[in-house]
Protein backbone atom coordinates (compact mmCIF):
# COMPACT_ATOMS: atom_id res chain seq x y z
CA UNK A 1 0.00 0.00 0.00
CA UNK A 2 1.21 3.29 -1.16
CA UNK A 3 2.13 6.03 1.58
CA UNK A 4 -0.22 8.41 -0.14
CA UNK A 5 -3.56 5.93 0.14
CA UNK A 6 -2.39 5.29 3.97
CA UNK A 7 -2.30 9.14 4.96
CA UNK A 8 -5.22 9.56 2.63
CA UNK A 9 -7.00 6.87 5.05
CA UNK A 10 -5.57 8.47 8.25
CA UNK A 11 -7.17 11.77 7.24
CA UNK A 12 -10.29 10.05 5.97
CA UNK A 13 -10.21 8.88 9.56
CA UNK A 14 -9.78 11.64 11.63
CA UNK A 15 -12.50 13.90 9.14
CA UNK A 16 -14.82 11.39 10.53
CA UNK A 17 -14.29 11.15 14.19
CA UNK A 18 -14.20 15.06 14.02
CA UNK A 19 -17.60 14.84 12.36
CA UNK A 20 -18.93 12.08 14.70
CA UNK A 21 -17.71 14.33 17.83
CA UNK A 22 -19.24 17.77 16.32
CA UNK A 23 -22.19 15.73 15.58
CA UNK A 24 -23.08 14.46 18.75
CA UNK A 25 -22.05 17.82 20.69
CA UNK A 26 -24.50 19.64 19.42
CA UNK A 27 -26.95 16.81 19.19
CA UNK A 28 -26.50 17.44 23.11
CA UNK A 29 -26.47 20.92 22.85
CA UNK A 30 -29.77 21.10 21.14
CA UNK A 31 -31.36 18.66 23.75
CA UNK A 32 -30.31 21.14 26.28
CA UNK A 33 -31.50 24.00 25.29
CA UNK A 34 -34.88 22.50 24.54
CA UNK A 35 -35.16 21.40 27.72
CA UNK A 36 -33.97 24.84 29.26
CA UNK A 37 -36.65 26.36 27.33
CA UNK A 38 -39.66 24.07 28.53
CA UNK A 39 -38.69 24.57 31.73
CA UNK A 40 -38.96 28.31 31.33
CA UNK A 41 -42.39 27.50 29.21
CA UNK A 42 -43.08 26.12 32.34
CA UNK A 43 -42.34 28.51 34.69
CA UNK A 44 -43.82 31.58 32.86
CA UNK A 45 -47.01 30.01 32.00
CA UNK A 46 -47.27 29.19 35.95
CA UNK A 47 -46.91 32.72 36.75
CA UNK A 48 -48.98 34.18 33.98
CA UNK A 49 -51.72 31.97 35.38
CA UNK A 50 -51.20 32.30 39.35
CA UNK A 51 -50.15 35.46 39.14
CA UNK A 52 -53.34 36.90 37.57
CA UNK A 53 -56.31 35.94 40.25
CA UNK A 54 -58.78 37.95 42.20
CA UNK A 55 -56.72 37.03 45.18
CA UNK A 56 -59.21 39.46 48.02
CA UNK A 57 -62.75 40.20 48.45
CA UNK A 58 -63.63 43.39 46.51
CA UNK A 59 -65.74 45.93 47.43
CA UNK A 60 -69.42 45.75 46.92
CA UNK A 61 -70.61 48.72 43.91
CA UNK A 62 -73.80 49.57 43.57
CA UNK A 63 -75.51 49.20 40.11
CA UNK A 64 -75.01 51.31 36.98
CA UNK A 65 -77.47 53.40 35.62
CA UNK A 66 -78.81 50.96 32.17
CA UNK A 67 -77.70 53.47 28.84
CA UNK A 68 -79.28 52.32 25.79
CA UNK A 69 -77.39 53.02 22.40
CA UNK A 70 -78.47 54.69 19.57
CA UNK A 71 -78.88 52.94 16.61
CA UNK A 72 -75.89 50.02 15.75
CA UNK A 73 -72.51 50.41 16.89
CA UNK A 74 -70.18 50.79 14.08
CA UNK A 75 -66.70 50.90 16.18
CA UNK A 76 -65.65 50.60 19.73
CA UNK A 77 -66.87 53.72 21.88
CA UNK A 78 -65.23 54.55 25.51
CA UNK A 79 -66.45 56.96 27.61
CA UNK A 80 -64.67 57.60 30.67
CA UNK A 81 -67.22 58.25 33.32
CA UNK A 82 -64.63 58.90 36.34
CA UNK A 83 -61.22 59.62 35.65
CA UNK A 84 -58.71 57.46 38.10
CA UNK A 85 -55.99 58.31 39.61
CA UNK A 86 -53.93 55.35 39.56
CA UNK A 87 -51.60 53.98 37.19
CA UNK A 88 -52.31 53.54 33.09
CA UNK A 89 -53.58 49.83 32.02
CA UNK A 90 -51.67 48.38 29.39
CA UNK A 91 -51.13 45.24 27.50
CA UNK A 92 -49.83 42.29 29.48
CA UNK A 93 -51.18 43.91 32.82
CA UNK A 94 -52.48 41.92 34.99
CA UNK A 95 -56.05 43.58 35.53
CA UNK A 96 -58.39 43.46 38.50
CA UNK A 97 -62.44 44.71 37.36
CA UNK A 98 -65.08 45.19 38.35
CA UNK A 99 -68.34 44.75 35.29
CA UNK A 100 -72.06 45.35 34.48
CA UNK A 101 -72.64 44.20 31.12
CA UNK A 102 -75.70 45.39 29.38
CA UNK A 103 -77.37 44.58 25.96
CA UNK A 104 -76.91 48.09 23.95
CA UNK A 105 -80.56 47.82 22.26
CA UNK A 106 -82.54 47.25 25.63
CA UNK A 107 -80.32 47.30 28.69
CA UNK A 108 -81.04 44.02 29.93
CA UNK A 109 -78.06 43.04 32.10
CA UNK A 110 -76.64 39.57 31.17
CA UNK A 111 -73.71 39.12 33.43
CA UNK A 112 -72.34 41.44 36.56
CA UNK A 113 -69.54 41.62 39.21
CA UNK A 114 -70.62 45.00 40.18
CA UNK A 115 -73.10 43.81 43.44
CA UNK A 116 -70.67 41.00 44.81
CA UNK A 117 -67.42 41.14 46.35
CA UNK A 118 -65.56 39.06 43.68
CA UNK A 119 -63.22 40.94 41.34
CA UNK A 120 -62.59 39.91 37.74
CA UNK A 121 -58.97 39.07 36.77
CA UNK A 122 -57.25 38.63 33.50
CA UNK A 123 -54.39 39.63 31.35
CA UNK A 124 -54.74 42.57 29.22
CA UNK A 125 -53.80 42.22 25.42
CA UNK A 126 -53.85 38.13 26.07
CA UNK A 127 -57.10 37.48 24.37
CA UNK A 128 -58.52 36.17 27.77
CA UNK A 129 -61.74 38.57 27.14
CA UNK A 130 -63.50 40.09 24.21
CA UNK A 131 -61.52 42.39 22.27
CA UNK A 132 -63.83 44.98 22.41
CA UNK A 133 -62.38 44.75 26.55
CA UNK A 134 -58.93 44.13 25.08
CA UNK A 135 -58.86 47.54 22.70
CA UNK A 136 -60.88 49.49 25.14
CA UNK A 137 -59.03 49.46 28.85
CA UNK A 138 -55.57 50.50 27.42
CA UNK A 139 -54.98 53.32 28.97
CA UNK A 140 -57.65 53.04 31.78
CA UNK A 141 -56.44 54.43 35.38
CA UNK A 142 -56.70 52.16 38.30
CA UNK A 143 -59.41 53.79 40.31
CA UNK A 144 -61.05 54.82 36.69
CA UNK A 145 -64.76 54.09 35.49
CA UNK A 146 -65.21 53.29 32.06
CA UNK A 147 -68.20 52.46 29.36
CA UNK A 148 -67.65 50.32 26.92
CA UNK A 149 -70.02 50.62 23.41
CA UNK A 150 -68.71 47.60 22.06
CA UNK A 151 -69.73 46.26 18.04
CA UNK A 152 -70.72 42.97 17.86
CA UNK A 153 -67.24 42.13 16.12
CA UNK A 154 -65.31 42.95 18.96
CA UNK A 155 -67.75 40.80 21.16
CA UNK A 156 -69.27 37.76 20.44
CA UNK A 157 -69.81 38.29 16.95
CA UNK A 158 -72.15 36.02 14.47
CA UNK A 159 -72.24 32.93 17.70
CA UNK A 160 -73.20 35.17 20.50
CA UNK A 161 -73.16 33.86 23.67
CA UNK A 162 -76.55 31.91 24.10
CA UNK A 163 -78.94 32.12 25.90
CA UNK A 164 -78.36 35.91 27.03
CA UNK A 165 -76.33 37.15 24.27
CA UNK A 166 -78.29 36.99 20.53
CA UNK A 167 -76.04 36.84 17.58
CA UNK A 168 -74.71 39.78 16.54
CA UNK A 169 -75.53 41.71 19.50
CA UNK A 170 -73.97 45.38 20.38
CA UNK A 171 -73.10 45.37 23.83
CA UNK A 172 -72.74 47.91 26.64
CA UNK A 173 -70.16 47.35 29.81
CA UNK A 174 -69.53 49.87 32.48
CA UNK A 175 -66.24 49.02 34.06
CA UNK A 176 -64.07 50.15 36.74
CA UNK A 177 -60.51 49.15 37.57
CA UNK A 178 -59.71 48.42 40.74
CA UNK A 179 -56.23 47.78 40.40
CA UNK A 180 -53.20 46.36 38.45
CA UNK A 181 -51.71 43.37 39.97
CA UNK A 182 -48.17 42.64 39.74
Amino acid sequence: MSTTRLRDRIFAGIGAAVFLVTASALTIAVFFDMAQQKDKDDVSSQSATTVCEAKSTEEVLPQPEAFIAEGTATELQKTDLSQGDGAEAKNGDCLVMKYYGTLASDGTMFDENYTTAIGFAFTLGSGQVIQGWDQGLVGMKVGGERRLVIPANLGYGEAGSPPKIPANADLVFVVKLLRIQK
